[in-house]
């Protein structure tokens, strides 16, 4: 299976059409006559997909539902597809976060072009949170005084200073320093001050 398609659209015709030329393609389509209808049942963002997106709607229009995803955290990228495709519609799309802007009628090859991209993007984005996510995990497995020892080391702090920080000796920090990195799964310091900096430890002193 390619991946997964939410087409919202208010014509049934073009719902129809879109879905035959998607599922022939090998995606799993799920499609909507309005922007609510999306939001009342919202798509499942674990799986690699994206939302294929009316501008003009009932109701909530295009950019009104994208503003909405936008606020809720929505992962899954947007394609526009618009019958008045204009400068000024495209570049608000753009700018907030749309993959691309497609004029009907729209030709296969465009339409699986604009997806794939998509979905690459999509899938970027969800390797990258899983990274984080194991990363935080990781962190959260650590003691307290090991934690305590983490935020000293990706300082650039030396095991002497962090053993007149922490009231301990040099020797206990080296052992709370080796189940840090272990923990951690790092091999190096680099990789374990890139790990910080990636959970956003390093700005403003939240290590």
């Amino acid at each position: 299976m390619a991946g997964f398609v939410y087409v919202v659209d208010d014509d049934p015709s073009f719902r129809m059409a879109i879905q035959r030329r998607l599922k022939l393609a090998g995606y799993e389509v799920t499609a909507y006559a309005s922007a609510q209808q999306l939001l009342d049942d919202p798509p499942r963002p674990e799986h690699p997909g994206c939302i294929l997106l009316d501008v003009q709607l009932p109701g909530l229009s295009g950019p009104e539902l994208q503003a909405s995803l936008v606020q809720r955290n929505s992962p899954l990228p947007i394609v526009f597809l618009t019958g008045h495709a204009d400068t000024a519609t495209t570049v608000r799309a753009i700018k907030a976060g749309a993959e691309d802007v497609l004029t009907k009628p729209v030709s296969s090859e465009q339409l699986i072009d604009a997806i794939q991209r998509a979905m690459a993007q999509h899938e970027a984005v969800s390797g990258q949170q899983r990274k984080l996510n194991l990363i935080r995990s990781r962190l959260t497995s650590l003691s307290r005084r090991e934690r305590q020892v983490f935020d000293l080391i990706v300082r650039g702090k030396i095991n002497k200073q962090i053993a007149y920080e922490l009231g301990t000796t040099e020797r206990t920090v080296k052992a709370h320093r080796h189940q840090v990195m272990t923990k951690m799964q790092v091999p190096s310091f680099a990789e374990l001050v890139s790990a910080a900096e990636r959970l956003g430890l390093l700005e403003s002193g939240k290590a």
